[in-house]
């Protein structure tokens, strides 16, 4: 049965794929979906076996690599952090299929679409579900590809190709310290089995496990977006709806998280990785949701609160609190696949307009979008007992109970990230639903509610992200909850979860509420009823807006200094090093040697006896001066020396080409005949 969940998605995917034009759009729609759909309900029985009664389980199959001492087995293990990442990947990755259904009915190449959401699906399992760090690298390499084969999935568009090689070289980024990390794993503990790993880890040396900390955590600054690697997130809504929010809410960005999480046995013995994840954290989720604050796109400010939502969850992974990170991820995970759908619902009904300045009023023509969009936006800004509130306030009061100095860092950017968060989504709320209309006529006339496989999708997502975390929310991050068993450890000296709750004072706990609502009323106060007080006159605002609008000038950082340097970096190696010395001294200049010798000897032969006679002589003498030469001089190093210059000499003598070969010869002909005849 466990397998099973892995390999229905795959089996969808591959006959969709493979047989889509035996099967037609409809049999794509029905096979992909309904393989989903069994995956869900199995992972459901997976979730109530091994969380709700606690029975890990490990399946395997067969040996992968065995050499000396290093072992590496293709194993899954299905433990109670395994079942708990099932639950949004399945039940999110089925709703997006059925979304997809209508969503891309219009599109050509359906079959393939939906084999790319399958197998994406699929790898993701693989990732989460993989017993040691090998087997998840093939999950983690494999969304990789299958984001890219996504992103770029209409493939004729220039922009859908820049942002899916940006996406794909970001990512080898960070897949490049991962596997240096899995190398340095390899070197101090001779094994990448989970069990073998973290079992370890107590007695290795600290500054070892700190630097397999940060490699662990480069790999998941590029996956989860976190700054410096995090400019390839809002890039990547070029990609049709359905994978924006498939990627960039419950699977994709969600792999570093789970890597983190999953390390977490490593992680709790490096106090500086810890320190490093956390600054990570609570700057990226700042920096996104001031950027978002500024951004037009529909998507694009969706696409802002993701990496500010993965900050949150970095940062409390920083603070130890690895349990409350991994409800976050399921939480926002529901949250933000129903804003992103609601997105897709607003775009496909509005004649594909994506820019918020265009829309508004779209209230009376979508009510139902606008409810779940309403919903989801509430359920973001953590407003109480949406399913929001049980994660992302947790986490804010876990920084403050820090009681140092990135406890305290984590918490005042938390509160701020919370009150910006409100703005930018009310913002968006107050002009796509609730403004004047500022499209075209035609537009409004042709808005209506989608059909069922959006509603459906819809609805599910919405009751998610009302009940959700009240359900769930002792079961994973209660006071004394063993829900995780030995799949996550927490450091005895890193549990701050009874402080948080009992020891703090009312108005920090209240603190992100009342920003988050301030924020909202501000937002919807100045672009529903004062737009006015929008009108820039004074420099530094627009230098401010730009700046933010800019991303804060990241891309063009790394354009010049980076991306530029690194290609002409490139053009050199390539022209000079490679094509120029190299060759010169390597194949090209070996072979161009060896044939300009061959043409200079074949010129000696003229057909002259007289010139063969001198030949002949040459060489006697030759012959003699290196039998006798010993006698004739000291056998000095000075006179080897001399030896050599001569040999080296009449070498060269013969490799290089004469301008005017014949010349030499006629001369020499010419003055052997003269002394003949004198005699």
């Amino acid at each position: 049965m466990y397998l099973s969940i892995l390999i229905f998605p795959l089996l969808g995917s591959f006959v969709s794929g493979l047989l889509g034009r035996k099967i037609g759009v409809t049999g794509a729609h029905i096979i992909t979906c309904t393989c989903l759909i069994i995956s869900s309900i199995l992972a459901t029985i997976a979730f109530y076996e091994v969380g709700l009664c606690g029975s890990p389980v490990l399946v395997h199959l067969s040996t992968w690599m065995d050499s000396e001492i290093l072992s590496i087995q293709w194993e899954f293990l299905f433990d109670q952090l395994t079942v708990s990442m099932f639950i949004p990947v399945l039940y999110i990755s089925s709703l997006i299929h059925i979304f997809s259904t209508n969503y891309m009915a219009e599109d050509p190449h359906n079959q393939r679409f939906f084999s790319y959401l399958s197998l994406f699906t699929f790898f993701m399992l693989v990732l989460v579900s993989g017993a040691n760090y090998f087997v998840m690298f093939v999950g983690w390499e494999g969304i990789g590809v299958v984001s890219y084969l996504l992103i770029n999935f209409w493939f004729t568009r220039i922009q859908a190709n820049k942002a899916a090689i940006l996406a794909f070289t970001m990512n080898r980024v960070g897949d490049m310290g991962l596997s240096i990390g899995f190398f340095a794993l390899i070197a101090l503990f001779g094994s990448l089995n989970y069990s073998t790993l973290f079992s370890l880890a107590p007695f290795m040396n600290s500054t070892a496990i700190d630097i397999i900390g940060l490699l662990l955590l480069s790999g998941a600054m590029a996956k989860s977006a976190q700054i410096p690697l995090h400019s390839w997130l809002p890039g990547s809504m070029e990609g049709p709806t359905p994978v924006s929010a498939l990627i960039h809410a419950a699977t994709l960005v969600t792999a570093g998280l789970y890597l983190l999480v999953r390390s977490s046995p490593i992680l709790e013995y490096s106090s500086t990785a810890l320190l490093v994840i956390t600054l990570v954290g609570a700057s990226t989720a700042f920096f996104a949701a001031t950027c978002g604050l500024v951004q037009n796109d529909l998507k694009r400010i969706i696409a802002f609160s993701t990496i500010s939502q993965l900050g949150y969850m970095v940062m409390a992974v920083g603070l130890s609190q690895y349990n409350v990170a991994l409800m976050h991820v399921v939480n926002h995970a529901f949250f933000k696949a129903l804003l992103f759908l609601g997105a897709g619902a607003v775009i496909h009904s509005f004649s594909d307009q994506q820019d918020v300045r265009r829309l508004g009023g779209l209230i009376n023509f979508l009510p139902f979008t606008y409810t779940a969009m309403l919903v989801g936006t509430l359920s973001l800004l953590a407003t109480p007992w949406l399913t929001g509130f049980y994660s992302k306030d947790l986490i804010i009061e876990l920084a403050f109970a820090q009681y140092s100095f990135e406890g305290t860092y984590a918490f005042i950017l938390g509160s701020l990230t919370a009150g910006l968060t409100a703005f930018y989504s009310f913002r968006l709320i107050s002009l796509v639903f609730l403004t004047k209309p500022n499209g075209p006529k035609t537009s409004y006339l042709h808005s209506h509610e989608a059909s069922l496989a959006v509603i459906i999708p819809l609805f599910v997502l919405a009751l998610f992200s009302i009940f959700f975390g009240y359900i769930f929310s002792d079961l994973f991050v209660g006071i004394g909850t063993d829900f995780f068993g030995n799949s996550i450890f927490i450091h005895p000296n890193h549990i701050t979860m009874v402080e948080a709750e009992f020891s703090m004072d009312r108005l920090v706990k209240l603190l992100p509420s009342i920003l988050s609502l301030l924020g909202a009323v501000l937002a919807v106060y100045l672009y529903h009823f004062a737009p006015h007080l929008f009108f820039m006159e004074s420099p530094i605002t627009r230098k401010i807006y730009t700046f933010l609008n800019g991303k804060y000038l990241f891309d063009v950082i790394y354009n010049h200094y980076f991306i530029g340097r690194g290609l002409q970096l490139g053009y050199f190696v390539s022209k000079v090093l490679d094509r120029g010395v190299i060759e010169f001294i390597g194949p090209y200049g070996l072979s161009n040697t060896l044939t300009k010798t061959g043409i200079n000897i074949a010129k000696l032969d003229t057909g002259v006896i007289t010139t063969y006679s001198l030949y002949i002589t040459l060489g006697l003498l030759s012959l003699v001066f290196l039998v006798f030469s010993p006698i004739l001089f000291e056998t000095s190093i000075l006179n080897e020396l001399r030896l050599f210059i001569i040999y080296i000499a009449t070498l060269l003598l013969l490799v290089l080409p004469f301008n005017n070969s014949n010349t030499l010869y006629i001369f020499i002909d010419n003055r052997l005949n003269f002394y003949s005849n004198l005699t």
